[in-house]
């Protein structure tokens, strides 16, 4: 028997340990190659993270957020986090450029609330995650109405999801101020100028008004649809035919525009639309012109429609839907959040959020054949209206249903200008509304 020495010892000690591991390990790489997996150290399971979404928009007044509970509530029930990113202001005009400068700095957001063209825009970059699948699985085209069918697909594709329709030409008046004075809802403008000057003299601001811009051009693009009808005002907002820009009709609407001031608090400040809106509850006006997600924070502040407030169509445009539609859409990123993406698509066409969803919001489902029973009458008559087909339907030019957003900020800065310069005629005002889209065709904007 060989007798080794210490420092002999304890090199083969070391050489049979290193030859150990290298076995061990050869051994579980064989292992794993034909499909074992390594053993987990016992202890509590770890619940992995849930997926989350962040969803920039500008819904953030009382009946809005209601609405937006709906939708993240029914997303946390998938163990799917809603990540709130609202940014007030309306029309959207400041979530725009949010999502703008997020886009280009390449940290766009999940989910976006994009309304009308604007994201076919965003589509044909090829930024937007198309939700064929989903679509084709829940039967969308034949749920949906045809205009939000056509409003959705780009170049063949479904690129956004559809949540509500809002009607813009809705006249509320505060029940209990025309019961005090015996006044009836205007039907014409004839019928309105007569109870503007009777709440008037009683003391009461005829029509609730901001100066702000996008709500200026709203009552504008209202007074077209009065003067003209859909296919005029298609003429106008869609085409952009500089034609119609010199057409008769439209220096009627600036008239009546014009002359609605004298209806007005003077001065007519620049104040949010909730503020507006507060105003006619209060009972301080008796009529207010507005879109109907007013509806939707009326109920809010606990008024109920046909009770403390009434819904009439403007003056000459019962027949006639002044439309904007609600939609989501997705940014496809490295498509890691697709899945969720999909989920919260599905959530929107479901029967319980277009019911619950449209009723906090004021607006009325995207659906072709919804429960109407569910409807306070402005919404029946707004779904009754929109089911009439597209001969009687507007896109609002405003809220970027009818074209891009350089033509739309053009027009509606126009108008804002013209509103609060009585040193602009209306004849002044049309020349240069006719200017811009005869310079829109020159720049090929306009075909």
């Amino acid at each position: 028997m060989i007798k080794m020495t210490r420092p002999a010892l304890t090199r083969h000690r070391e050489m049979t340990l290193r030859a150990a591991t290298l076995l061990l390990a050869a051994l579980l790489s064989l292992w794993l190659l034909c499909g074992g997996q390594p053993a987990q150290a016992a202890g509590p399971a770890v619940t992995p993270a849930p997926a989350s979404l962040q969803v920039l928009h500008w819904w953030t007044s009382s009946g809005e957020r209601k609405a937006v509970d709906v939708l993240s509530s029914k997303l946390a029930e998938q163990n799917i986090q809603w990540r709130d990113f609202a940014i007030p202001g309306g029309a959207g005009i400041g979530a725009g450029k949010v999502l703008k400068s997020m886009v280009l700095a390449g940290r766009a957001p999940e989910v976006t609330q994009l309304n009308g063209v604007i994201f076919g825009e965003w589509a044909d970059l090829g930024l937007l995650l198309e939700l064929d699948n989903v679509s084709a699985q829940g039967n969308w085209q034949k749920l949906l109405f045809p205009t939000v069918w056509s409003l959705l697909n780009n170049h063949g594709h479904v690129v956004a999801a559809p949540l509500g329709i809002h009607r813009i030409n809705n006249l509320y008046y505060n029940i209990a101020v025309f019961n005090r004075l015996g006044l009836s809802v205007p039907r014409s403008w004839d019928e309105f100028d007569k109870v503007a000057a009777r709440l008037k003299q009683a003391g009461v601001v005829p029509l609730a008004q901001s100066s702000e811009s996008w709500q200026v051009a709203t009552l504008f693009e209202t007074l077209v649809l009065s003067e003209g009808g859909p296919a005029y005002y298609r003429q106008l907002f869609v085409d952009l035919s500089p034609r119609a820009f010199t057409d008769a009709r439209l220096l009627r609407a600036l008239q009546r525009l014009r002359g609605l001031r004298q209806a007005m608090q003077s001065p007519v400040k620049e104040r949010p639309w909730t503020e507006v809106a507060r105003q006619l509850a209060d009972g301080e006006a008796g009529m207010f012109i507005m879109g109907d997600w007013a509806k939707g924070d009326f109920n809010a502040w606990g008024l109920s429609a046909d009770q403390q407030f009434g819904c009439a169509a403007v003056p000459g445009t019962a027949d006639y839907h002044l439309y904007s539609i609600d939609t989501l859409a997705m940014f496809a990123d490295d498509y890691s959040h697709q899945p969720a993406q999909e989920v919260l698509a599905q959530i929107a066409m479901s029967p319980a959020v277009q019911s619950d969803y449209n009723k906090f919001k004021g607006a009325i489902p995207v659906w072709r054949s919804p429960d109407t029973s569910k409807m306070d009458g402005c919404s029946q008559n707004s779904w009754r209206v929109f089911s009439k087909g597209s001969a009687y339907l507007a896109p609002s030019l405003v809220h970027r249903m009818a074209t891009d957003e350089t033509t739309k900020d053009a027009i509606v800065a126009e108008l804002r200008r013209f509103f609060v310069d009585d040193q602009i005629s209306e004849a002044e005002a049309q020349r240069r509304l006719a200017s811009i889209a005869r310079a829109l065709s020159r720049t090929g904007k306009v075909e």
